[in-house]
């Protein structure tokens, strides 16, 4: 079939307390070797506004940003075959260890999901009465029409947990 892509390591320190979760990068975040690094995708853009914080392209600041909000960034897939970017072509997936990461990081207290394919995977990895809340968010994709204001009212969820 296709090649086989891979996730990157995970964005997260002990001073961590919020978890998103997305699928796996598509081709170009990829190519870029970054989260998130499709232009047309409102990640970044939603955390820059839940944030109030200057908006950068600079991918060091972006994680530094992440870091400074007790943000971390990881993806349920750690590899799999896919053409293109859409979750929906996804085959042959196999999991990261979300159980392990979050054992190496008790400072978690809730995980997000960007969108429905990492929010159900999620769910069949840790099953759905798992000891933290986790919660799926609308996808950042361009492909998900959703407004971008509709879309950061229910981003603003992560401000609730860390209060």
């Amino acid at each position: 079939m296709q090649n086989r892509i891979s996730s990157f390591p995970p964005l997260i320190d002990s001073q961590s307390e919020i978890l998103i979760l997305g699928s796996i990068p598509g081709v170009q975040s990829l190519e870029k070797q970054q989260y998130y690094g499709h232009p047309q995708n409102k990640f970044w853009t939603l955390i820059f506004h839940l944030f109030n914080e200057e908006f950068t392209e600079d991918y060091t600041e972006r994680k530094n940003i992440l870091k400074k909000h007790h943000l971390a960034v990881w993806d349920v897939i750690d590899s799999c075959e896919r053409k293109g970017s859409l979750d929906s072509e996804i085959k042959n997936e196999e999991a990261n260890r979300i159980d392990e990461l979050l054992e190496e990081h008790p400072n978690i207290k809730a995980i997000f999901c960007n969108g429905g394919k990492s929010y159900k995977n999620l769910q069949k990895l840790l099953g759905k009465n798992y000891r933290l809340p986790i919660v799926q968010l609308p996808s950042t994709s361009p492909l998900h029409t959703v407004s971008f204001d509709k879309k950061l009212e229910e981003w603003k969820k992560i401000l609730e947990l860390l209060a």
